[in-house]
């Protein structure tokens, strides 16, 4: 068996060079390698924690097909984890300049099909990538990526690369001028570019369903705008209603760009509202990671903390899916350049307008710049740590009339900013100009442009032979019977009163005290679909550590709209144990507990119509009682003892009543994390008689909390009903006349409410297309995935309830 073992270990060493060879190396970094590892081997024996255990996959990279299609990708929601709902996609074709014509009848770009220049970023199965996930050599393997990428250097050199960054906010105006004075004005044309929009589309069709005929429009304008001296490929376009990021390359460096992918968060509303928030894509050039951002961070000058807020949410939600679908997502900051561009919105302050102006005339930049809130900020290091940013010897990009060079001469007369920002984070990157192009007047904004000068990780393939056939020989020397082991720091964790949407983490590090490295997973116990409950995460889950290192593993604890329900109902405990597994080692056992403070949040509609006291100030076993019965088993005796509507309900809708009747972006605009929590706390407790934090704030904890009822206003039961009869005013209220008592009340309640707000259009903007769409998701939410016919029928069924007595 011994002698077995080892002939397959030499044959591997062979196919092992193989594949590392057609993939380019495409490894991560050390750092990260020692935190992952590749896909999960076979555990037959681990039957007593699983049922069945895993396949095996594959590695590499596949080799370009021809006749794909590049993915564009769009996203309109995302929920507060950051977890992507409603995401549509569609294909587009790849374009290259000089294949295509204008069609005479509606002035559109047809694209000839042709020949992906791209890499697939598809896995290829093939018996060597099945030996090489085997159980005996997938730790073996994976010691090979980590001791090439320790010495890197000796097969490596860094060439040089020219990207082209640019960011334009078009205030939803449609293209009026050629884009080569911004694209195309560099003597030489670059390697790459990187074009970013904003307020691509500010109509509600836009936003609510992005949808927008616009994309095609600035799509043409930017192709004819690029360098005239160089073909270009479209790699890939991503955009979230009217954020929009364009990636085009140089035909001859598509063929060396790997592992591309492309996400989006929204930071609007419920954190889910893609009006504000960001689109990204990552992918490989020959043997450097990238990513590039292109954002839209929240508006007004005082709202420098929600910007702050907006960047970090993007930089925790925004999770590429890895090749290896067993390995975590990798985040923004886990890439060695990272290149940051869009509107994000920070301001001049402490200034009056007047003298910002005539700073601006001087020319004194450099005076101007020191009231920036980025420059604040990045200084504090509130944001944008690690990141740089070149001189700016510009004039503001915002705020213009449109159609001129002229300050903005509307009631409001923003004060002038430097809205419009491109950032990077890497090494061996050098800017060779940072602007802004005045000769631009169709919007608001004047697009900015960077030329970064990038160094690129080039392989040399006969130096990278020599280094890694050195390192198989060397691990021939390594025992094979040789058991790993690691100490962890402690086997117990307790949470204590964790609170609805309050993120918590514990540490727990693991140390190899072994002879060999290892690779860890957490592995599912029997019978349970995942490794841990739907509140907990493990990050990271697996991993790979090599002799003498250590990791830190976050155990971190999220109640959501998800689980709440259970936990408030006791049906569900903070309790779980995790199984620490070492392959070709031991199982260790980690046991997670705590307690949860119930609350309104995920608790249902008749049951806190019983409580007249605080819900943390009840039993929790009358509490449990309360959530476990349906409407129709309540006693009618405890009937006439409810309230008519959840007194949190009523406090955030009197509060917004009273307060927020003129308040501008209600229910558009998010509030502050930080104020929710106090408005929750307030809530469940009863602590004070009025709601802390802004109009924003509480508007946004009233639809987190209708989007956390277990059951909506309007019960699942009802739903299909309420899509059948959509068109009909009279069937509609026939269906909400039906509903139990609490639920009608509530309903009743909201849209009374709302038709309150529509009084006040000329001075919040509201409409009732606006509030029947943001309304419609929550009071009639469907027990499946919506389509968008079923959006648009159950938007047609609210708005039957906020202009029958608007008129």
């Amino acid at each position: 068996m011994y002698f077995l073992c080892l002939l397959l270990c030499k044959f591997i060493d062979k196919t092992a060079f193989v594949l590392f060879q057609q993939s380019h190396l495409n490894v991560l970094r050390y750092s990260d390698v020692c935190e992952q590892y590749p896909k999960s081997p076979k555990f037959d024996w681990l039957t007593k924690y699983q049922k069945n255990a895993r396949g095996p996959g594959s590695l590499p990279l596949a080799a370009a097909s021809a006749g794909k299609n590049i993915k564009r990708e769009r996203s309109h929601t995302a929920d507060s984890r950051g977890h992507k709902e409603n995401k549509e996609t569609s294909s587009s074709t790849e374009k290259t300049r000089g294949e295509s014509v204008h069609e005479n009848d509606h002035d559109k770009v047809k694209i000839e099909g042709r020949n992906e220049l791209v890499r697939s970023s598809r896995h290829t199965v093939s018996n060597k990538a099945q030996i090489l996930t085997m159980p005996q050599f997938g730790l073996r393997d994976n010691l090979i990526k980590c001791e090439l990428l320790k010495k890197e250097d000796a097969y490596i050199y860094i060439e040089k690369f020219s990207f082209f960054l640019g960011t334009y906010n078009v205030n939803g105006q449609t293209p009026k001028e050629s884009l080569r004075p911004w694209l195309g004005f560099m003597p030489q044309p670059p390697d790459f570019y990187c074009i970013g929009f904003q307020e691509l589309d500010l109509s509600k069709e836009a936003f609510f369903f992005n949808d927008t005929p616009k994309e095609q429009e600035w799509m043409k304008a930017v192709f004819e705008g690029l360098h005239p001296d160089a073909k270009y490929a479209l790699v890939k376009l991503v955009r979230l209603v009217g954020i929009m990021l364009l990636f085009y390359v140089k035909n001859e460096h598509a063929e060396h760009i790997s592992e591309m992918e492309a996400e989006t968060v929204g930071t609007g509303i419920m954190g889910r509202m893609g009006n504000k928030g960001a689109v990204a894509v990552r992918f490989r050039f020959h043997n450097s990671d990238i990513c590039v951002v292109n954002s839209h961070l929240a508006a007004h000058v005082e709202e420098f903390e929600r910007r702050n807020q907006d960047y970090k949410d993007i930089c925790s939600r925004m999770l590429f899916r890895q090749l290896d679908s067993t390995l975590p997502p990798l985040t923004i900051m886990k890439h060695s350049i990272v290149l940051w561009l869009g509107d994000l919105n920070y301001r001049i302050s402490d200034l009056e307008p007047d003298r910002v102006k005539e700073l601006i005339l001087k020319k004194d930049f450099e005076t101007l710049y020191s009231y920036d809130q980025l420059k604040r900020q990045m200084d504090e290091d509130a944001v944008f740590v690690g990141f740089l940013e070149g001189e700016i010897d510009f004039q503001p990009t915002y705020k213009y009339d449109t159609g001129s060079d002229q300050w903005d001469t509307s009631e409001k007369c923003r004060v002038p900013a430097w809205c419009d920002r491109i950032l990077w984070r890497g090494k061996t990157i050098n800017q060779q100009h940072y602007q802004s192009h005045m000769m631009l007047r169709t919007s608001d904004h004047k697009p900015v442009s960077s030329l970064l000068e990038i160094g690129i990780k080039v392989v040399n393939e006969d130096n990278y032979k020599r280094v890694f056939e050195e390192i198989v020989r060397s691990l021939d020397k390594l025992e094979n019977e040789c058991i790993p082991s690691v100490s962890v720091s402690q086997r117990e964790f307790y949470f204590k009163d964790v609170k609805f949407m309050q993120h918590r983490a514990e540490t727990l590090t693991l140390h190899n005290d072994g002879q060999v490295p290892c690779q860890f997973e957490f592995i599912k116990k029997l019978d349970e679909p995942a490794y841990c409950k739907p509140w907990l995460t493990a990050n990271p889950p697996k991993g790979f550590l090599a002799q003498g290192d250590s990791v830190d593993i976050d155990l971190e604890v999220f109640v959501n709209r998800s689980t709440a329900p259970e936990l408030n109902s006791g049906q569900q405990e903070l309790e779980d144990i995790l199984i620490l597994h070492l392959e070709r080692g031991k199982d260790y056992f980690i046991s997670v507990n705590g307690n949860y403070l119930p609350s309104c949040f995920g608790s249902p509609i008749h049951a806190l119509c019983q409580l007249r006291e605080p819900i943390q100030e009840m039993p929790r076993e009358t509490i449990s009682k309360l959530c476990t019965v349906s409407p129709s088993e309540v006693r009618s005796s405890d009937t006439e003892k409810a309230l008519e509507i959840p007194k949190e309900l009523w406090m955030m809708v009197d509060h917004l009543y009273r307060n927020s009747g003129k308040q501008e972006d209600l229910f558009q605009q998010p509030g502050l994390r930080s104020e929710f929590e106090e408005i929750r706390d307030c809530l469940d407790t009863g602590t004070l008689d009025s709601l802390p934090g802004s109009n924003h704030s509480v508007a946004e904890a009233l639809l987190l909390f209708l989007d956390a009822l277990p059951e909506p206003v309007v019960p699942f039961s009802q739903y299909q009903q309420c899509l059948d009869c959509s068109f009909n005013s009279s069937q509609c209220k026939m269906i909400i006349s039906t509903l139990p008592q609490c639920h009608k009340n509530v309903f009743n309640y909201i849209t009374a409410f709302l038709r309150e707000l529509l009084k006040n259009s000329a001075n919040n903007h509201l409409d009732v297309n606006i509030l029947a769409t943001i309304f419609a998701a929550l009071l009639l939410r469907s027990p499946t995935k919506q389509d968008l016919t079923e959006k648009r029928k159950i938007k047609e069924f609210i708005q039957h309830f906020l202009v029958q007595e608007s008129h």
